[in-house]
């Protein structure tokens, strides 16, 4: 076990989804004693510029990759030596940060690349990727799968409204009839799927009785157990 790591979770992308995180450390990382679990610290900074918007048009890109960096700094400066951030569209800007700052690439678990080879080993051929639409746009994850030789379809941009619907429905946690139908629809299109948003492992959990897709990701989960299984072996 190794007992000298320290969990650093970059979180606030949203504050919901960090709540979430959380639950699945202490529900991954069982213990009988507090003290059985790694240590864990989280930096919930909910007051950075939106990801999706940063991507996409390019505003506030340079204040948002100064809060990402100060908070990764600072997490790894507490002691935290395995960092994970809870926003899939937040990896867009790593390559640029870690330029600057190569101390913190491989303090990174990167849950995009986690996921993907987690679905490799899995045997999974093709899946479908829900997520925002900066992370879609982006080509992030369908980029990676190509490697692993997975391939990947995702909603079309006449869509890509119901998939804000979802992901601002646990932002502002206000839940509907409406909302249960829409994400349903999104989820159950194929036998794979990837939850490409942080958010959108909350509404799955909500409704997931009602899903039928038999494989569905979570890359935060995955990134969660990277790190659980190099603790154990440690």
């Amino acid at each position: 076990m190794k007992k000298d790591m320290v969990i650093g979770v970059l979180g606030g992308m949203g504050t919901y989804a960090t709540i979430h995180l959380f639950e699945q450390y202490a529900e991954l990382f069982p213990a009988e004693k507090e003290w059985e679990r790694p240590r864990i610290l989280i930096d919930n900074r909910c007051t950075m510029p939106s990801r999706v918007r940063a991507f996409l048009f390019h505003e506030k890109v340079e204040q948002l990759r100064e809060e990402m960096t100060d908070s990764l700094i600072h997490l790894s400066e507490a002691g935290a030596n395995r960092i994970l951030l809870a926003c899939n569209t937040s990896h867009l800007f790593l390559p640029d940060i870690c330029e600057k700052h190569p101390e913190l690439r491989e303090k990174i678990v990167h849950i995009v690349e986690c996921c993907c080879e987690r679905m490799k080993a899995d045997g999974i051929q093709e899946t479908y990727l829900l997520g925002s639409e900066g992370t879609i746009d982006s080509g992030i994850y369908q980029e990676i799968l190509k490697k692993q030789g997975i391939g990947c379809s995702c909603p079309g941009e006449e869509e890509y409204g119901m998939l804000r619907d979802c992901i601002e429905a646990v932002k502002q946690k206000k839940y509907s009839d409406d909302i249960k139908k829409t994400f349903l629809n999104l989820i159950n299109r194929t036998d794979a799927c990837i939850l490409g948003c942080t958010e959108l492992p909350i509404l799955y959990e909500m409704y997931r009785d009602e899903v039928t897709c038999r494989s569905v990701y979570d890359p935060l989960l995955e990134g969660l157990r990277r790190i659980k299984e190099e603790y154990e072996n440690g």
